[in-house]
């Protein structure tokens, strides 16, 4: 089922969770809403689910207006962070529960709720838990019990509330993995919210980046990390190298000094360069179009991440870079930086 939202706002006092939001979802497809927090990716997934109403626009799932239904009516899914089991019941009482309370002809009999709920259970790999209670279980089982529970009703839309925000980190990877998998075998239109960069890009196919009640972009996993469209995505998803300078004439300029690189167009005025770290070489400083000293040098792993700091009006820049593994690069060594690839775009 296609999810349309068009030109919604929800403002709470004087704060805008939303403002004048479009969005379009496919249909069948996982979409995550990513961004910090107040950006308005949770109070849009409410809106869409009928647990909160906008102040202005709309709501359509496949083209019909969403707003004039309850949430039994929209029929949805919708899995929490912090699961909201029922502690009194087992696992199989959970994920019946939704299948139990339903009335009038839509009520299955009982041979037919123990059948789905044992194929569910069988789905997310704990029909062996179906006996115990919330308590028991770990922090990933409870999850997999939440998600099935939501899927007992056979929701058309599947709404996730960082679903994976309460676990480790471990575990959050193995759930993530499983989660896109599951995703495959289900007819179901799904939408993460989340801050997690890292899960929104590994899970969904379709990655909507907010900030401040606003989208800022939509796209690819691929195409937010590679050309995001805004300083804004840039600098929120993934690691940037962000440096401050100005444009005039059509050259970009850091302090005095005129940097040997393109301006990509950018009006007059200030500007902000960003790079990936791994888009960075370190060079010598007469050769290369940034020059700096080193302050740090980290290791984290295989990754390796020197300080640097650029002179500049004011006082100096520091920017972040990566090092190769066997270079020798000591504190206070002077170091030129050549950005392969990189941004320009004008600082507000």
């Amino acid at each position: 089922m296609s999810i349309e939202v068009v030109n919604v706002s929800k403002r709470f006092k004087d704060f805008a969770a939303l403002d004048n939001v479009s969005l379009h979802i496919p249909g069948g497809e996982l979409v995550a809403l990513l961004g910090p927090s107040g950006s308005g990716k949770t109070t849009l997934l409410r809106i869409i689910a009928g647990l909160d109403w906008p102040d202005a626009g709309e709501v359509r799932f496949d083209g019909q207006d969403a707003l004039s239904r309850s949430v039994r009516e929209r029929n949805v899914g919708f899995v929490f962070q912090h699961y909201a089991l029922f502690r009194h019941m087992n696992v199989f009482e959970n994920v019946a529960f939704g299948l139990r309370v339903r009335k009038g002809a839509d009520k299955l009999p009982e041979t037919a709720i123990r059948e789905k709920v044992n194929e569910l259970l069988s789905l997310v790999q704990i029909d062996w838990l179906s006996d115990r209670y919330p308590g028991q279980l770990s922090g990933g089982q409870r999850q997999r019990v939440a998600l099935a529970r939501a899927l007992a009703i056979s929701p058309r839309v599947l709404l996730l509330d960082e679903p994976f925000g309460a676990l480790d980190a471990k575990v959050r990877k193995e759930l993530r993995r499983w989660l896109r998998n599951l995703h495959e075998e289900l007819p179901v239109t799904s939408v993460l919210v989340t801050h997690d960069q890292e899960e929104a890009l590994e899970l969904a196919d379709l990655v909507v980046v907010m900030g401040k009640g606003k989208i800022e972009q939509v796209g690819s996993p691929a195409q937010v990390y590679d050309a995001p469209a805004t300083a804004f995505v840039h600098d929120f998803i993934g690691e940037s190298l962000s440096l401050p300078a100005n444009v005039r004439d059509g050259a970009l300029f850091v302090g005095a000094r005129r940097l040997e690189l393109d301006a990509q167009g950018a009006a007059d005025g200030p500007a902000r360069i960003l790079a990936r770290p791994h888009d960075v070489d370190l060079a010598e400083p007469g050769s290369a179009p940034i020059a700096g000293k080193v302050l740090a040098v980290r290791t984290f792993g295989p990754i390796r991440r020197a300080d640097i700091a650029i002179p500049a009006e004011g006082g100096d820049i520091v920017v972040e870079a990566a090092v190769p593994h066997g270079d020798t690069l000591p504190v206070g060594t002077e170091i030129g930086l050549v950005p392969r690839r990189y941004r320009v775009f004008a600082r507000a």
